[in-house]
């Protein structure tokens, strides 16, 4: 599903953008930018912890 909605995301993005600048869409750039996110995403949820700290202090 990660990948799903951040290739959604990232069309969008690439439309958007594009259209705010006045160039055409390019489909592939999405897939370029579908690609890092979803590495940046899996990267991230493996580094997090699942379990809450318990250090003194903390909040």
């Amino acid at each position: 599903m990660t990948i799903f909605w951040t290739f959604l995301l990232a069309q969008m993005l690439v439309y958007v953008v594009g259209s705010m600048n006045g160039v055409p869409f390019n489909f592939s750039m999405g897939l370029i930018l579908t690609a890092v996110f979803s590495v940046i995403v899996f990267i991230l949820s493996a580094v997090i912890p699942n379990e809450p700290t318990h250090e003194e202090g903390s909040h």
